[in-house]
């Protein structure tokens, strides 16, 4: 069971055959923590719509970072999310 602090908070899309429309390859994902969705070998991820979905967790390579980057990429995520709404 993932902890909240040790959950990794991004990923990087490896693959996307199945949905070429959501998720464009290489690119770094914000992960929302789902056990439900992991116990199913998914993960949930907030695709190129700003809305958070379910993908094969296969399609991601999770991300550790330092804890400085991972607060500046939350900072900067969360200001694309409030410029989009």
């Amino acid at each position: 069971m993932a902890t909240k602090n040790k959950f990794p908070k991004f990923a990087i899309c490896i693959n996307n055959k199945d949905y070429p429309a959501s998720l464009e390859l290489h690119k770094i994902y914000r992960i929302i923590p789902d056990e439900e969705a992991e116990a199913e070998d998914d993960v949930r991820v907030i695709d190129e719509s700003g809305e958070d979905y379910l993908f094969p967790a296969e399609y991601f390579l999770l991300l550790a970072l330092p804890a400085a980057l991972t607060k500046q990429l939350t900072t900067s995520f969360a200001r694309l999310t409030q410029q989009a709404a």
